[in-house]
């Protein structure tokens, strides 16, 4: 006879071989942690990189910006003298002489007008083109952007002498219209809008090109015609960049050289030839260099204080 298997012994066998626990490698009843990789040398190369990538722009910079600006404010302490033209010595005279004299500050007012009036009009004139540019899907796109490029490969001082062949007497506008722009203030401001209008649309339209559209159509979708979408979804979300295209602008009309001197005549007075008359006529080298870091450092607090226009929450 055949003997019968227990019933709870097949079951047994039927079972599926229940799954073991790997053993541990360290030991014991607990199954020990796998090593992990040192990250003494990782942290190593991590502090070293920004060093090797920072220090050579640094040292750059040092050696061509901050070296050369420290030699500048030593020099606008010094004190001028006709025979020797510059003796070493540490003295607010210069800028004392600056704004003690109504002359040169009515010339420090002029620049600053002339930067926001010419500002204000770039950012006029520049926003409508700039979001046109973003938003064409035309196939002359390029053709439109080469155009407004194109000015750029010319040198301001021949786009200037284009001006003035303008606004000359006898020139174009004074034979159509009788009016004589040159060595007027009026003149100085369009020849600066020329130079930096380009500048302007090409920062705005990368700003508006980096949003997205599709904010446009959900706005759209919820029923805001363009111009309220625009004002109220794309503007806000553009206004850091639109702050950044305005300073710019400002900062490039602040220290205008060419288009002042051959539009606005030696009547019509700004910084920057004011600075290029004290060095190079006068031969003063100190007070050159007090007006120098006279027009860096207003130049300096009014875009600083233009920051703040911009809202808060816009600003990051």
């Amino acid at each position: 006879m055949v003997a019968e298997e227990h019933p709870a012994r097949v079951a047994v066998s039927t079972q599926a071989p229940s799954p073991q626990p790997p053993p541990a490698r360290g030991g014991g009843g607990e199954r020990a942690a796998l090593p992990l990789p040192s990250r003494e040398g990782g942290r190593g190369r991590g502090r070293s990189e920004p060093v090797f990538l920072l220090g050579p722009a640094t040292i750059l910079m040092l050696l061509t910006l901050i070296a050369p600006l420290a030699l500048l404010a030593r020099d606008s302490l010094n004190r001028f003298d006709a025979t020797e033209l510059m003796i070493a010595a540490i003295t607010p005279a210069n800028y004392l002489r600056f704004f003690n004299d109504p002359f040169y500050w009515n010339v420090l007012l002029t620049t600053i007008r002339v930067s926001v009036i010419v500002t204000a009009i770039c950012m006029l004139l520049g926003l409508p083109m700039a979001w046109r540019l973003a938003r064409s899907t035309s196939r002359w796109k390029s053709a439109f952007v080469v155009l407004m490029v194109l000015p750029l490969f010319i040198g301001s001082t021949t786009r200037t002498a284009g001006w003035m062949i303008l606004f000359a007497h006898g020139g174009m506008l004074d034979m159509l219209t009788g009016l004589n722009l040159m060595y007027a203030e009026p003149a100085v401001i369009a020849g600066v809008i020329a130079i930096n209008l380009p500048f302007t649309v090409l920062t705005m339209q990368s700003v508006f090109e980096g949003i997205d559209p599709r904010l446009e159509e959900a706005a759209a979708s919820m029923g805001a015609p363009p111009s309220r979408a625009f004002w109220r979804v794309i503007f806000p979300l553009a206004l850091p960049g639109i702050a950044i295209a305005a300073v710019l602008c400002f900062i490039l009309c602040m220290n205008a050289f060419a288009t002042p001197v051959l539009l606005g005549g030696p009547r019509f007075q700004m910084m920057a030839p004011l600075l290029y008359w004290a060095f190079n006529n006068d031969n003063n080298w100190p007070f050159a260099a007090s007006i120098a870091f006279i027009l860096m450092t207003t130049t300096l607090l009014l875009t600083a204080a233009a920051s703040h226009l911009v809202p808060r929450r816009y600003r990051s």
